[in-house]
């Protein structure tokens, strides 16, 4: 079960007016297409709106990312290509950047039809080649967890039905071209570094063109949302998967810190527009998850709760109609006020055929 964006997502850089902003990404995707890179924008069925392929004209032509698996989504990119001058029949090699459907759902047709490399982390290539079979892991994997984070039963089984609904816009696609960290893809005119930047999910991966100092950042960062570290099985585990809970949110950060002492001069996202200064959108993102964490401390002073709890207390009906999004928003959270020694958990009995739930109260 996965989703995009942030139940409560976080304003741009403060004191940025909007028209300023709109033209400062005009020019700055200007400035990417004068370098061979074009963002082609790709409607989704999701919440987060249209997600963002790039066509690198260069020798193989390469395209980053493809959309999901749906006619309107393949329609528009042939639309976007033939103003380019191309063809998906053109695409010599295709990159995958992670594994949510958005991202890499129209990958097989644009694979099969134009003969084109596919090239993922090495990691992430059993996911997208046993997409059915993984996605199921997943989905049991994510119903565990809101059992036992007290997200209710019945709950649960209606998000599995719709996280089942959505599997039609992804499809199977066989790597041929893995990749790995600090790895090169090699093209004509630019070399693009792989760094595996894990957090929003396990296999984020950015693409460096250190030349030009463009980094394509897919989802692991975005300038009008905060990326949501969503809690995923690890890549790679089993079915019977009964490791520790993965710490999302505190891997997203320890990526956000990497790419923050990085020299950019342009960082194109998965979604929304282009970011000119990363330091300072990361900076705000490390604010403001500083300040949902103490949100969350009080909330867990006033007495103990669980996770879904929380949620309830910070979103309301949303904390139902979102729960697995708010529910990885409200851990990753307090996995850094554990880390911290802010807060306990403790488990107690739930009701009916919850099990037991896990409950926060302050150390």
């Amino acid at each position: 079960m996965s989703d995009e964006g942030d139940p409560e997502a976080s304003a741009p850089v403060a004191g940025d007016p909007e028209g300023a902003a709109q033209e400062r990404a005009r020019e700055q995707l200007a400035l990417a297409a004068q370098q061979g890179i074009h963002r082609l924008a790709i409607p989704t069925p999701f919440m987060v709106g249209r997600v963002n392929a790039y066509l690198i004209e260069d020798s193989p032509l390469t395209l980053v990312d493809s959309g999901p698996n749906s006619a309107k989504a393949l329609d528009e990119l042939e639309t976007a290509l033939a103003a380019l001058g191309h063809r998906v029949e053109d695409i010599e090699l295709l990159i995958i950047s992670h594994q949510h459907i958005d991202h890499f759902g129209l990958a097989s047709i644009l694979a099969r039809r134009s003969g084109a490399e596919v090239a993922a982390l090495a990691a992430l290539a059993p996911l997208l080649e046993s997409f059915g079979v993984e996605t199921n892991l997943d989905d049991r994997f994510a119903a565990e967890l809101m059992l036992r984070h007290g997200i209710p039963p019945e709950v649960v089984a209606a998000l599995r039905s719709v996280s089942a609904s959505f599997r039609g816009w992804g499809a199977a696609v066989q790597v041929t071209r893995p990749l790995l960290h600090g790895g090169e893809v090699v093209l004509r005119d630019r070399t693009l570094r792989v760094l595996h930047r894990p957090g929003h999910s396990p296999s984020d991966t950015v693409f460096l063109d250190e030349q030009r100092r463009i980094l394509l950042a897919a989802d692991h960062l975005i300038a009008h949302i905060s990326s949501n570290p969503l809690l995923a099985r690890p890549l790679g585990a089993g079915a019977d998967y009964r490791g520790p809970r993965p710490q999302a949110l505190i891997t997203y950060i320890d990526s956000l810190q990497k790419t923050r002492s990085m020299d950019l001069a342009l960082t194109l996202s998965g979604h929304g527009e282009p970011i000119a200064d990363h330091v300072a959108l990361i900076d705000e993102r490390f604010r403001m998850h500083r300040r949902r964490a103490e949100r969350i401390r009080r909330l867990i002073s006033e007495s103990p709760r669980s996770a879904h709890e929380i949620a309830h207390e910070l979103w309301g009906n949303v904390a139902v109609t979102q729960a697995y999004l708010t529910l990885s928003e409200v851990l990753g959270h307090v996995d850094l006020l554990l880390r911290d020694g802010a807060v306990v958990e403790e488990e107690r009995d739930g009701v009916g055929a919850a099990g037991t739930v896990v409950y926060f109260s302050a150390a």
